[in-house]
């Protein structure tokens, strides 16, 4: 199949694949968006959105990525409605190969494939989420103002989590399945100091409890590791805290990764290992996970790509 050519390829369509390809087609690069398994990325599995920029009222997180993506089109974006199964970022140009068995190839790759968090897989805790059942305390937290809320996980997610829900919630419970966290020793200081927390040691999350029109988590069940035996307690909130997981697999072979799995990239920069490979978003950011991060390292990399080619163009000039 004959490879179609662009000099901009946007792998990924969340804040910062969309917002990369906002930037890049004003400065008239002509992008092309490669959309994705999870077009608009884990937004569009969030309900209320409070805290993004510029809306007075909580938001719709599809609206908002729907809304995302018109802007792109509307100043000049390619959005392809299919899904990566192959790349090769050594070669020149760049090549990108689609399941659906289209072949791009580019001048220049921002990766923007975002990160999962990661589940148990309990049907309780799909059926209640987004009702109860989240995975970011900065994003949903601020709803369990004077509540309870349980916090599952043992590392340096769930003690964190717990610490920031702290703030907001009359209650945190932390369940984590051994005798002792693997967090760092400050925040677990931090954690036994907090009054509002409290530890259930040795517990699993067996079942996530709920009811009602419309459906809201009510308690939780747990279940000792040790002895089989199970106990139920009330909670407004449960937070899964077990860690995230960049989406990375076609990309580790080929560029940096950082300990953690994500994407190196120079400081104060998108810039991978691979010239003209840039990544922005959670696929390289560990830290914050936020949409409006996101957005901000996906100008940032739109600028660098735009910078990246503008030399490239000029050296191929030259050279003619």
């Amino acid at each position: 199949m004959t490879a179609q050519h662009t000099k901009l390829l946007i792998i990924g369509s969340g804040p910062a694949g969309y917002t990369a390809a906002i930037y890049a087609a004003r400065a008239m690069v002509e992008p092309t968006l490669i959309a994705g398994l999870q077009p608009g990325g884990q937004l569009t599995i969030t309900t209320e959105v409070e805290n993004y920029p510029g809306f007075a009222d909580p938001i719709q997180g599809p609206w908002l990525m729907e809304q995302m993506q018109k802007q792109a089109e509307n100043v000049g974006t390619n959005i392809v409605w299919d899904l990566v199964s192959d790349v090769d970022l050594t070669a020149t140009p760049k090549r990108v190969v689609l399941d659906g068995g289209a072949v791009y190839t580019a001048d220049a790759v921002v990766i923007c494939t975002g990160a999962q968090a990661k589940w148990l897989g309990l049907p309780s805790e799909e059926a209640y989420m987004g009702a109860g059942v989240s995975a970011c305390a900065t994003c949903d937290g601020f709803f369990y103002r004077g509540r309870k809320v349980v916090v599952i996980g043992g590392g340096n997610s769930a003690v964190e989590e717990a610490l920031y829900l702290a703030n907001l919630a009359d209650e945190v419970t932390i369940v984590h399945r051994r005798d002792e966290f693997r967090s760092e020793k400050i925040l677990q200081q931090r954690v036994f100091a907090h009054p509002k927390i409290k530890v259930i040691w040795d517990h699993a999350l067996d079942e996530v409890l709920g009811g009602g029109t419309p459906p809201a988590v009510t308690g939780a069940r747990l279940k000792n590791v040790k002895t089989g035996e199970t106990q139920e307690i009330a909670t407004d909130g449960v937070f899964i805290a077990i860690g995230h997981a960049p989406a990375v697999e076609l990309f580790k072979d080929q560029v940096r990764l950082k300990p953690t799995g994500y994407i190196w990239t120079e400081a104060d920069s998108t810039k991978t290992s691979v010239p003209g490979v840039f990544a922005a978003g959670d696929v390289t950011d560990e830290i914050y996970r936020q949409a409006v991060t996101a957005a901000g390292m996906g100008c940032m990399a739109a600028l660098e790509a735009e910078k990246y080619l503008a030399e490239l163009a000029l050296k191929t000039e030259v050279a003619a």
